[in-house]
């Protein structure tokens, strides 16, 4: 048994799915198990009650523990007999120096995962190509969308391939106690990843408009975004202007395929734009 937490959000989903194509039995956490469509045979139920019993391993999302650690999942899974735990961690643990909110939520996760004498992998994406939907507003609306940093790159993963990842470290013994950082195949400015959605959607030309960061940090706060994260994304975004980002091989090198490209990311996640 293998046990999802996030079993319904944008990487979960995937790794559900990796996980019933092998031949696992599987029980997905979320919030809301009437509401969750995940495959025929699989187990839902509530995250807030950790059935953990039965399991052998568990994938931690660690957008569900985020402000309160892991200590209570982690005496739930030692107490159930639990072998392994894969967490769902950030390439923004290696960035080191104050003002980096996400990169110390996950820093602080996987060394309490670490501590807790389970064996572990922690799977470290950078930027996900979902972080695209952001978009979809602006996208629906017209052929402009308006944001900071036009010439920042980022290299977006497809959340299939970080679950491809994940869903290996769960199954078996090879990835334990390695933290591969993922990324994906290319390294694309923003307006080249709009560009690249347009022609996804048979809409070009989508066109990328830059904004003042102090007017997308507004938006962003606006819209829910904690100041402090907003900050540091902003940050990122500045120093990545002019500055391909780096290449990992270890999609490739785990999964024994290349990695999914962002225009493959946009064809299958059309609908969402219009």
């Amino acid at each position: 048994m293998i046990v999802v937490t996030g079993a319904t959000g944008k990487v979960g989903r995937y790794v559900v799915d990796e996980l019933v194509a092998a031949g696992a039995e599987v029980r997905a956490l979320t919030r809301d198990p009437d509401a969750a469509r995940l495959p025929e045979g699989v187990r839902v139920a509530r995250t807030e009650d950790l059935p953990l019993e039965g399991a052998e391993a568990v994938f931690v999302n660690p957008a569900v523990l985020w402000g309160k650690g892991a200590g209570e999942l982690l005496s739930e899974a030692t107490r159930a007999g639990v072998r392994r735990v894969v967490t769902l961690s950030s390439s923004a643990v290696l960035f080191e120096g104050p003002g980096n909110p996400i990169g110390d939520h996950h820093r602080a996760l996987e060394a309490e995962i670490e501590a807790s004498g389970l064996t572990w992998t922690h799977v470290r994406p950078g930027a996900f190509a979902s972080n695209a939907l952001q978009w979809a507003g602006q996208i629906r609306e017209g052929d402009v969308v308006r944001g900071p940093y036009a010439e920042a790159h980022t290299a977006p993963i497809h959340e299939a391939d970080i679950a491809a990842v994940a869903a290996r470290a769960l199954i078996g013994d090879d990835l334990a106690g390695q933290a591969p950082v993922l990324s994906g195949p290319q390294s694309l400015t923003f307006a080249e990843q709009v560009t690249i959605l347009g022609e996804a959607l048979g809409r070009p030309p989508l066109r990328y408009e830059e904004i003042p960061a102090e007017a997308a940090r507004e938006g962003m706060t606006g819209g829910g975004v904690p100041a402090d994260i907003a900050d540091s994304l902003l940050r990122m975004f500045a120093e990545s202007v002019g500055r391909p980002a780096e290449i990992s091989p270890e999609t490739e090198r785990i999964t024994g395929r290349p990695g999914r490209t962002f225009a493959q990311w946009a064809s299958d996640h059309a609908a969402a734009f219009s």
